[in-house]
């Protein structure tokens, strides 16, 4: 469905990513608020300027727990910063009021900070702030369905579920059913930055290919160079990449250039 020209002017903006471009799309990861409270619009345009196809913001959470040691501790000095759902959407609202393009946007985050916000109030100011998806890997499916389902799809924003090598396939289908924009296929149940074998990651994502999602299929946990983003790009759509890049940015005093080097080592082709 996603590649149907006839429907593009239906489709949301990381949905015409996939119309436009079927393999080797990249989605990288940072961390609102880090290396600086100021640094989010500057990585964000940094990525966009130097080939990212789609931008994960991390919305930073004292108790984030799906993330490993590097995101944490970036999520750790953001919040030290000053970092808040409310500071990030005023951010990229200024950003957006400024007329300035970046690739399209999906915050990623924790149910209880948003809940916190108010949920239909985060929902409408993400999206009067230029946000295009959500990623929020600890509200239920089944609450989805019943109660933030229709508010997300009110403010015209994607979600995007997550499913791991242990999902069952009926399971996976179902979440593909709910998902919107694409499915996020975490390589291993374990959490971000962990070393993978990518053998076995291959084999699951041959699985997830057989069954013919409606979505397309990006993969994270374990991207973090040229080879595992090759690797995950042969039976999938593309990948996500975040604690190498959180990394990076960590060691670097020059964001832009920083960004730079480290995407044009992922994307560089023979």
């Amino acid at each position: 469905m996603f590649q149907t020209e006839s429907m593009n002017e239906f489709m949301s903006n990381i949905q015409k990513i996939f119309s436009n471009k079927q393999h080797r799309v990249l989605n990288v990861y940072c961390t609102a608020g880090y290396p600086s409270l100021e640094s989010t619009l500057e990585v964000v345009e940094a990525l966009t300027n130097a080939g990212a196809d789609l931008i994960e913001i991390g919305m930073p959470y004292s108790d984030p727990l799906a993330d490993g040691q590097v995101i944490q501790e970036s999520s750790a000095v953001a919040l030290q910063n000053g970092m808040t759902i409310a500071v990030l959407l005023q951010q990229l609202k200024n950003y957006r009021a400024a007329g300035k393009h970046h690739a399209p946007i999906i915050l990623m985050g924790y149910m209880n900070p948003v809940l916190q916000y108010g949920f239909e109030s985060f929902c409408a100011d993400a999206a009067a702030a230029g946000v295009s998806g959500l990623i929020l890997p600890d509200l239920p499916a089944y609450e989805f369905e019943t109660e933030f389902g229709a508010i997300i799809r009110k403010n015209g924003l994607d979600f995007i579920f997550l499913v791991t090598p242990e999902t069952s396939l009926e399971r996976v289908r179902m979440l593909d059913n709910l998902s919107s924009g694409f499915l996020y296929a975490v390589s291993s149940s374990s959490t971000t930055g962990n070393e993978k074998d990518f053998a076995a990651v291959e084999q699951y994502l041959q699985r997830l290919q057989s069954l013919q999602l409606a979505n397309p299929v990006l993969v994270g946990f374990g991207i973090k160079d040229r080879n595992t983003f090759e690797s995950a790009c042969k039976y999938a759509n593309g990948a996500i990449i975040g604690t190498a890049y959180i990394k990076a940015l960590t060691a670097s005093k020059d964001i832009v250039a920083t960004t730079n080097q480290f995407l044009s080592g992922i994307l560089a082709t023979d």
